[in-house]
């Protein structure tokens, strides 16, 4: 029997659905996060607040070392996952050239580890996908807060109009590049939730649920939240 050369014929109902809903729940988390309802803020929404109260203090603060050094921990942060992005690009690749090694990992945790390369290949393919994301993501955040670190150096020792439009434009500028930062991590948590699919598609369909829950859990359920919601009052 002759192989098909349709892509799909190797794949069960199952497992398409487990990956339209991976994406779908990727997406849609974002976007839930990103434009929650407003009688019930999340996390990244109540932080965009905070950072535009640092930056409105952030005018009549002297020295300013210390908002510099909070900027200069944010960069750090972002470049140590785009690092690990990027390792885990190559590592990837790596499994690419040889999908047999991940076969052998299969053969030891599941059933159906006899499937073709080309499934073995779109499992990976998706790792990827997550990971080459998340890369970029990082990178693209750690240039924004270099643009708000230039634009806080542009702002004026004094409290006049110019210095807190400038405070407010990297407000903004600082809030950008929390939520790429924000998007970034969420492919991470969703790149590790895909690889349950080198498992099968059950695998899949578990590790998206657990990975839903974990995201929202965070951004609307958490202790932190509560802290950020409780009243500054006395």
């Amino acid at each position: 029997m002759l192989p098909s050369l349709d892509p799909f014929f190797y794949f069960a109902p199952l497992d398409l659905a487990g990956v339209v809903l991976l994406v779908a729940s990727w997406l849609g988390c974002t976007w839930l996060i990103e434009h929650p309802p407003a009688s019930r803020p999340s996390v990244s929404v109540l932080m965009a607040r905070y950072r535009r109260q640092w930056m409105k203090h952030f005018v009549t603060r002297q020295p300013r070392i210390f908002d510099s050094n909070i900027v200069g921990s944010l960069r750090q942060s972002t470049a140590f996952f785009a690092s690990t992005s990027m390792i885990a690009i190559g590592g990837i690749f790596a499994l690419l050239g040889n999908p047999d090694r991940v076969r052998g990992v299969a053969e030891d945790l599941s059933a159906g580890s006899d499937a073709p390369t080309i499934v073995w290949e779109a499992k990976l393919l998706l790792i990827l996908a997550f990971a080459a994301n998340a890369f970029l993501k990082f990178v693209w955040s750690n240039r924004l807060f270099g643009y708000c670190s230039v634009m806080m150096g542009a702002v004026p020792n004094d409290e006049s109009t110019t210095a807190y439009t400038r405070a407010a434009k990297a407000a903004e500028i600082n809030i950008l590049a929390a939520r790429s930062y924000n998007r970034g991590l969420r492919s991470v948590y969703f790149g590790i939730g895909s690889t349950a699919w080198l498992l099968g598609s059950i695998p899949l369909l578990i590790a998206v649920m657990i990975t839903i829950s974990v995201i929202l859990r965070r951004e609307f359920t958490s202790q932190s939240r509560e802290v950020l919601l409780a009243s500054e009052d006395g």
